[in-house]
């Protein structure tokens, strides 16, 4: 069953960005865990960076049923693949659900959120929408603080709910993962040009 909430506005949609790159597209758009789909890549840690109470940003509170003054419980973390970060989440949940349904969010440590989220079966997931972060919004300043952006990026968030609460998870890709797809991508058709022909 889908989530109730869900996180579309303005500037994060469904719909993909016409400027994203084939790469970008699927991997904005694939489902599961992100964890699960990086370890494809190398091995992956988890570094977090931030936990702490504070409010949603502007495009944020909406997508969980709350005001934008209510407290909030962010987690925010590096995701790193063989010690080159790729990704950094940024994941909140109202307060009050921080020390009840989604209270075990504070225990994670270095562990991946992914534990919880797809480990039980009464958590729903909304669907993904995308947006390409500039620096006007405190996403990209968030990265930035891991690499230096030299442009846009590109993120994708989701709303997963457990018994009514919400909680909403925003992953940003930095540009060392499309790197590493590429150098993976071109590493194949390599192999296939060098195989030897059964004809």
């Amino acid at each position: 069953m889908p989530s109730t909430h869900d996180p579309f506005d303005a500037h994060w949609r469904v719909a993909l960005h016409a400027s994203f790159s084939d790469a970008q597209k699927d991997w904005l758009t694939r489902g599961g865990s992100l964890t699960a789909h990086l370890r494809t890549l190398g091995h992956v840690t988890v570094e977090v960076t931030r936990e702490a109470v504070d409010i949603p940003w502007r495009d944020e509170y909406r997508a969980l049923g709350i005001t934008l003054r209510t407290p909030v419980w962010t987690r925010e973390v590096a995701l790193n693949v063989d010690g080159v970060v790729f990704v950094v989440a940024h994941s909140i949940v109202p307060l009050k659900h921080s020390t009840g349904i989604w209270q075990s969010m504070r225990r994670l440590r270095t562990r991946p959120l992914a534990e919880l989220l797809y480990s039980d079966s009464s958590v729903s997931r909304s669907v993904l929408v995308s947006h390409r972060i500039t620096a006007r919004h405190p996403l990209y300043w968030l990265a930035a603080r891991q690499a230096e952006p030299r442009h846009a990026l590109v993120a994708r968030r989701s709303v997963f709910e457990r018994h009514g609460a919400p909680l909403m998870v925003t992953e940003c890709m930095l540009d060392e993962l499309w790197h590493k797809v590429a150098d993976r991508h071109a590493g194949r058709i390599g192999a296939n040009m060098r195989a030897p022909s059964n004809i």
